[in-house]
């Protein structure tokens, strides 16, 4: 006599719906992270630390530090001078073949790997990140580099005088990072025609419905501010506020902008249903202590 096998609720109705189903995932969520500008996949001082953190706290969890570039040399150059589509592609692409992450992930950008893991949210939804965590993400991007990683190196130099070259060039645009989410808040036209990165993701190129039902399927957007910044100008961007456009004196919080009250990416939305958790560290850029991430990051990766 045949043994009943009992299907469970959850993939019968997947089955009949005509979905793709895929196995219960036993063990923790997967995470993916994003290094920052002039950072590393694997800095045993930064990223290659924390996940060591989030291992040890989190047994068997899978964590995926994203390189750009075959090696360590190469990721710290791209996240100078790649394209940022491109790498979000690439990324996607990454993602996409990952056998571990084929049920979901959560993620954690640092610095500009927040906005451009926000970026991987909005375009590529399959396999879907569940939390978005960013730590120091300039998301209404930057008009400014008070303290570029590493002040003394050549790279630096060279970024500042592209960017006063002409940073909407078409060249400068295409093959310098920080200038694909530079945002300058008194030429606004300028900055919503000719910029290929930010504007896009953040709707002021025209309305991508697509980007905002993405988006708003986080189950939480978390943006963390780093209250005595001196390299992001204006910090405000960290919890998606920016300079009252027109000047770049005054700056408004998220829910002020035109992006929250036409509720344009769907952030309005998200922030009345609570998905999106404002937290800050009392330090400069990127700085917080072991103890501040155990007791705010963590409980989030669970």
């Amino acid at each position: 006599m045949a043994t009943l096998r009992l299907v469970p609720v959850a993939l019968l109705t997947c089955l009949l719906a005509g979905g793709r189903c895929s196995a219960q995932r036993a063990g923790p969520v997967p995470l993916v992270m994003w290094h920052g500008m002039g950072d590393s996949c694997c800095n045993p001082g930064s990223l290659g630390y924390i996940k060591k953190m989030v291992e040890n706290k989190i047994p068997g969890i899978y964590v995926l530090s994203l390189q750009i570039g075959n090696n360590v040399v190469e990721d710290t150059e791209n996240s100078y001078f790649m394209n940022v589509n491109k790498q979000v592609m690439l990324v996607c692409d990454k993602l996409a073949k990952d056998p571990h992450l084929q049920g979901g992930y959560n993620s954690m950008g640092f610095s500009q790997g927040g906005q451009f893991l926000r970026a991987v949210a909005q375009r590529c939804p399959s396999p879907p990140m569940f939390n978005l965590i960013s730590i120091g993400g300039q998301h209404q991007g930057v008009f400014g580099f008070p303290r570029c990683p590493g002040e003394k190196s050549r790279i630096c130099d060279w970024l500042r005088k592209m960017l006063d070259l002409g940073v909407y060039t078409k060249v400068v645009q295409e093959r310098l990072v920080q200038a694909e989410y530079w945002h300058d808040p008194v030429k606004e036209e300028e900055y919503q025609k000719n910029s290929i990165f930010l504007a896009d993701i953040n709707q002021e190129k025209g309305i991508n419905e697509t980007y905002k039902k993405n988006l708003m399927a986080l189950k939480k957007f978390v943006m963390v501010k780093f209250l005595n910044d001196s390299m992001v100008d204006p910090p405000a961007s960290e919890w998606f506020g920016y300079y009252r456009s027109g000047q770049a004196k005054e700056t408004i919080p998220l829910q002020e902008t035109l992006l929250y009250t036409k509720d344009l990416l769907g952030l309005q939305q998200m922030d009345k249903a609570g998905k999106l958790i404002f937290l800050s560290v009392a330090g400069d850029h990127l700085r917080f202590s072991e103890e501040w991430f155990y007791t705010n990051i963590i409980p989030l990766l669970h």
